[in-house]
């Protein structure tokens, strides 16, 4: 068992020595949050990372300095991703920094430590008015849709619904794929879709009428598939042939598979976050007003919002045209 594991006693102001591990006080901090479970798998990888390195340098995270987060930042600045192949971004490393926070918040909080380390650390540096997803032109989009309609095999009428799903509402990977066939249902005449968006606030949305017809389309073919009507069918709205959930990876090769054969350049570096992009920007430029694209994306901050818009700074958006055509209606 490495130091960084070890049951430990923690002297608090309190009360007595709270028994336990690092690991355990990860996994009662992420009890006592409201997460989806992907993030939740995401949070114990990032705790999980500093532990080890901690391990590696006989450090009890317990007595972790700022000057220990430090070294451990700079060393994630220079670790290279493994999928991508280059350095970690500094929104990554931002983030792994965060969540860190976060569990030595919960910790100073219980009263088992007198303070944070992370606090006083030397933070990356993130351009919160930049995106590394790759964006999609609202013609690739159509061209990514037209794909899905022309796909064959056992799995197309899914894929179509994913990817509507994905186009039509700007749904993230992780809301598409947790989603239920209880969650489907009707609204003041809407079609509609309920889940529960990140940070655990629930969400509803409508269903366009080619999103609605693209998952009817999928569920009467699942359901004529096992015999039953599809009143009958339960558990996941999207499955693998062998009924299990469909899962964010299976979504990731969905996606560049159809923006490859779409004949899409940047196929290869696209994600399901691009659609989600893309809504942003589409609705925007539709002129979809902030407040409303905010609420549908389930931001808090509409800066949030206003990143994911990449035709913000066109020229044709310009306020100065609309005041200016003001000023020439005004003098007739």
């Amino acid at each position: 068992m490495s130091r960084s594991e070890a049951p430990v006693l923690l002297r608090t102001s309190a009360g007595p020595a709270l028994p336990g591990s690092p690991t355990d006080f990860t996994e009662a901090w992420l009890r006592n949050r409201r997460l989806s479970e992907h993030t939740r798998e995401a949070y114990r990888r990032d705790i999980a990372t500093w532990l080890t390195w901690c391990a590696g340098r006989d450090l009890d995270p317990l007595r972790a300095s700022f000057l220990d987060v430090n070294s451990y930042a700079r060393e994630l600045e220079s670790t290279v991703a493994v999928r991508s192949g280059r350095p970690l971004t500094p929104a990554t490393v931002a983030r792994r920094l965060s969540a860190l926070s976060s569990w030595y918040d919960f910790l100073v909080k219980l009263r088992a430590l007198d303070g944070n380390p992370v606090v006083a650390a030397d933070r990356p540096r993130v351009d919160r008015d930049h995106s590394a997803t790759v964006g999609l032109a609202p013609e690739e989009v159509d061209a990514l849709l037209a794909a899905a309609e022309a796909d064959t095999g056992p799995t197309a009428d899914r894929n179509r619904a994913a990817v509507a799903l994905l186009a039509d509402l700007g749904l993230r990977v992780g809301e598409l794929i947790s989603l239920n066939l209880d969650d489907l249902g009707a609204e003041r005449g809407h079609r509609s879709v309920r889940f529960v968006g990140k940070g655990g606030r629930p969400r509803r949305r409508a269903l366009t009428p080619s999103t609605a017809y693209a998952v009817d389309a999928y569920l009467a073919a699942r359901a004529a598939a096992q015999g039953v009507p599809v009143a009958q069918l339960s558990g996941p709205l999207l499955v693998t042939a062998s009924g299990a959930r469909l899962d964010r990876h299976s979504v990731f090769r969905l996606v560049r598979r159809l923006a490859r054969v779409a004949g899409i350049p940047a196929w290869a570096k696209l994600s399901p976050h691009s659609l989600r992009h893309a809504f942003a920007t589409s609705a925007r430029a539709e002129g979809v007003p902030l407040e409303d694209v905010q609420d549908a994306m389930g931001h808090a901050d509409p800066r949030t919002t206003r990143r994911y818009d990449r035709d913000r700074h066109n020229l044709d958006r310009d306020p100065a045209y609309v005041l200016w055509a003001a000023r020439a209606r005004r003098r007739g």
